[in-house]
């Protein structure tokens, strides 16, 4: 058999979850998240079963690996519905023995008993929004919760669940990068192995977009702090024995988020809920899906039978495209002959000369990947060696 046509083995098999409903707005997210007075979870629990059974009977066999609520504030779902689920899904496909569940949580809607529902249920890992460790800056990014509201949710999820990851963003307005250094270590003295750290990007149709289109957002950092910020982030958290696995994502070796893996390895993984993408290859063929973003539209058609919209057949140019896209993310970088099984021809080597000469890249028997200086300008190493 044509190894591309199982390429997705290589990355493995996941499930996301959509649930799109907040408590607010954050001003800086272009997620895909609603604010809802009330939310009927009795008819979105239907619903998400109906989609389970749907896709389940297209990849009947398959082994599960991991499962990620994500949203959203996926917190807020009732613990009966997140079981009711699971139940589903082990009922409905072969899932490894060690398999990893997620649940993405923000603090304000974490309390005890409905975290030991979660794990009761099956979640046994939690990802957390904290996103800043000072209450001025928790307010300027819209959150609810304040710093010390965060630290007594995360001791909350720390007693149910061996596994707890928690958020932060930087490159804030009039944030240096001493200031960040002093939040980031502070944040490794309470982590438990896994951190995902991201500057803060201006997104159009957010509210900060709109605010700095208009002149407003004032003191976020020139280009060369927030680059010095990115460099100690990665020395720092070296240094504590979490250095990055990913661009923005960081762990104890063994303790990295493996439903994202999937992601950055080019594996197959379904979508369901409003707005999730997915990669699903069947017959031979991968399919690139998509869902309606709008959660009543989603709810409509998942309940009329298939909340999908048309499925785009993705061709092994596209593939091998994707792969380069994601796989560099990763420390480990890409397999060359797994990228030249889908594109059908090597890598110019010329544009791997160059790059490695410029120390932007490492080759190493079948690897190629970025190095941390290459991981910094990312994108234009992928431009370069997809040319």
């Amino acid at each position: 058999m044509d190894e591309s046509l199982e390429d997705w083995r290589n990355g493995g098999f996941g499930l996301y979850l959509h649930w799109p409903f907040c408590a607010s707005k954050c001003p800086y997210c272009d997620f895909n998240s609603h604010v809802a007075a009330r939310v009927d979870q009795r008819r979105w629990q239907a619903a998400f079963l109906s989609e389970i059974d749907r896709i389940g009977a297209e990849t009947r066999g398959r082994i599960l690996d991991t499962v990620f609520f994500g949203g959203g504030t996926p917190s807020l779902m009732e613990p009966e519905l997140v079981a009711a689920v699971l139940d589903r899904v082990r009922a409905t496909w072969p899932m490894r023995n060690d398999a990893e569940i997620t649940l993405e949580a923000n603090p304000g809607s974490i309390e005890a008993g409905r975290f030991r529902g979660y794990r009761q249920a099956g979640v046994n890992r939690v990802s957390m929004g904290m996103q800043a460790m000072n209450d001025a800056d928790l307010r300027r990014l819209g959150r609810l919760h304040t710093a010390a509201e965060a630290r007594a949710a995360f001791e909350v999820a720390r007693a149910e669940f061996d596994r707890v990851s928690f958020d932060l963003i930087y490159a804030r307005q009039d944030q240096s990068p001493q200031d960040w250094a002093a939040e980031l270590k502070a944040a490794l003295a309470l982590a438990v192995d896994h951190l995902s750290l991201y500057q803060l990007t201006i997104e159009e149709g957010t509210a900060f977009g709109a605010r700095h289109a208009a002149g407003g957002l004032r003191g976020l950092p020139v280009e060369d702090d927030a680059a010095d910020m990115y460099a100690l982030t990665q020395d720092i958290c070296a240094a504590a024995g979490l250095p990055a696995y990913e661009v923005s994502n960081h762990a104890r070796e063994g303790a990295e988020s493996r439903h994202n893996l999937i992601y950055w390895r080019y594996g197959d993984y379904a979508g369901i809920g409003p707005g999730a993408h997915g990669r699903l290859t069947l017959g031979g063929r991968k399919f690139g899906t998509q869902t309606p973003t709008a959660p009543q539209v989603w709810l409509e058609r998942a309940e009329a039978g298939n909340g999908e919209a048309p499925r785009e057949e993705l061709g092994l140019t596209e593939q091998a495209d994707e792969y380069l896209l994601m796989g560099l993310r990763l420390a480990e970088g890409i397999s060359l002959a797994r990228h030249e099984a889908l594109a059908g021809s090597p890598i110019p080597g010329d544009a791997i000369r160059d790059l490695r000469e410029l120390g932007m890249i490492e080759t190493n028997a079948d690897r190629l990947r970025a190095t941390e200086r290459g991981r910094a300008v990312l994108n234009a190493v992928i431009r370069k060696l997809a040319a």
